[in-house]
Parts: C-alpha cells; structure tokens; sequence
C-alpha cells in the first residue's frame, strides 16, 4: 500500500528538513507552501517532495485539503513541520496500513514540546489527533484555524507517539499566542459569536485554573506554570481580539 505524507508550510526552514527526514519511508512527499520568504519550499524539494506554491491562505483547514488533493497514495499521513515521526511509529504506521481490515482512519498520540521539555500533563497529554488514512475516507473541515479531520465511522489509536516541537521559545509562544488569537476570534466573529472586555478576562482566568489544576499542569512544574499563563494569555487575547471587532472603528 502507498503512503503518502502532506504538510502545509510557512516559513519553516527550521522544522522542515527534521520533518520530511522522518518520514522518508512514505512512498510521496506533498508540501503546500505559503508563499514563504525563507528556504522552504527549495529545501522541501531537496528532500524530493512534491511542492505546490501558493499565493493566497484560505486557512488551515482549506490549505490541507489542497495538500491532500495532491496526495496519490492509497493511504495519507498529515502532518505539521514541527512535527516529527519516531522509528517506533515508522513500523507501526507501515504495520497497519499493509494489515487486510485496516480501518479508514488512525489517531496518534502526540507528545508536545514547551520550551525545553515535553510536558507531560496539562491536558497536553495524551494528545490524541486523527492523521492516518484512507485517502478518499476522510477531508479537513474549513477551518481557519483548529481544523478537524472529517471521516467516516471511528478512528483507532495508535501506540507510539508523534514528537510535536510546538514551542520552543517563548518568543515562539508569544507569536503564536498573537498568529492563532487573531484567526481564532475572526473565525468565531464569522459565526456569529460575541465577547466582551471582561468576558475575555473570565475566559483567561478559566484556562489558568483548568490547565494548572484541574489539568494537573502543577506536575509539570515550572514549565506548567508558565503554559497555564500560556494557555490564559491565548483565551484572553482570542476573546479580547473578538470584542474589538465588535467596535465602531472596526466596522
């Protein structure tokens, strides 16, 4: 059977050599790139994948729609740059595809990196996230950000985790908290949804608690700490981001 990997870029020159590295045992490499200014999509192709260039982002979902359209493979792997396969994935992956009642579609457990370790409670873990299957079983929803795995019946998990290195600054974090805040509260104002200055402040007090207490992230020490704040600074922004759009100026 035929496996295909898919991966949507933007500038990802650090991530994306590491990423197509891993998976060099897939039949055909696709990457969709966004027009970046870096080396990605020069060193996507010296890795021998497939690239498609384009000019426009019409959201995460969309984009890895346009990937898996390029895909050819019987069976589709997605991923993100920052995201790498371990040999003991490698042989499960190959393991159950080449298997006579495969189902349709695998979950993996992910096991994410926060500025110099990988966390190992705060409701980060277990991280389980559909990306094996059948091509033709399974589409994005049309998320701007978020973006789900659509397909048919339940999927199966998988044993060996996916090495996601999320964050691995807090520069990084703070770009992404401002990236992933902004599309969030877009995407929630296009669905009709409202906020307010102190809606947003309840919703960042509320992720704090559930990271660092209810989610255990007080086991993840210092670490947890700082993604507990992480994770209330991204509600806030999201939801402050939200009651802005809302305002006569931005009308």
């Amino acid at each position: 059977m035929r496996l295909s990997v898919v991966v949507v870029t933007r500038n990802e020159q650090l991530n994306i050599e590491s990423c197509l590295r891993s998976v060099e045992f897939a039949d055909e490499l696709v990457v969709v790139d966004n027009t970046s200014s870096d080396q990605t999509a020069d060193l996507a192709r010296q890795r021998g994948a497939k690239v498609a260039v384009t000019p426009d982002w019409p959201g995460f979902g969309p984009q890895k729609n346009r990937a898996l359209d390029l895909a050819t493979g019987d069976w589709v792997l997605s991923l993100d740059a920052d995201e790498r396969v371990t040999p003991e994935l490698r042989q499960e992956i190959l393991t159950v595809i080449a298997r006579a009642d495969a189902a349709d579609c695998y979950s993996i457990p992910r096991s994410s990196w926060f500025c110099g370790r990988f966390i190992r409670h705060s409701g980060w873990t277990p991280d389980y996230v559909d990306r094996l299957f059948k091509r033709g079983s399974a589409r994005f929803s049309d998320d701007l950000v978020h973006e789900r795995l659509v397909h048919r019946g339940q999927s199966q998990p998988l044993k060996n985790a996916l090495l996601h290195y999320s964050h691995r600054s807090f520069s990084d974090v703070l770009t992404k908290i401002d990236r992933y805040s902004t599309a969030s509260a877009q995407q929630a104002w296009g669905r009709g949804k409202r906020s307010s200055v102190w809606g947003a402040v309840g919703h960042g007090l509320w992720a704090f608690v559930r990271t660092y207490v209810f989610k255990a992230g007080f086991l993840d020490g210092g670490h947890g700490l700082a993604l507990a704040i992480a994770n209330a600074e991204g509600s806030y922004y999201r939801h402050i981001k939200l009651w802005q759009l809302a305002q006569p100026a931005n009308q």
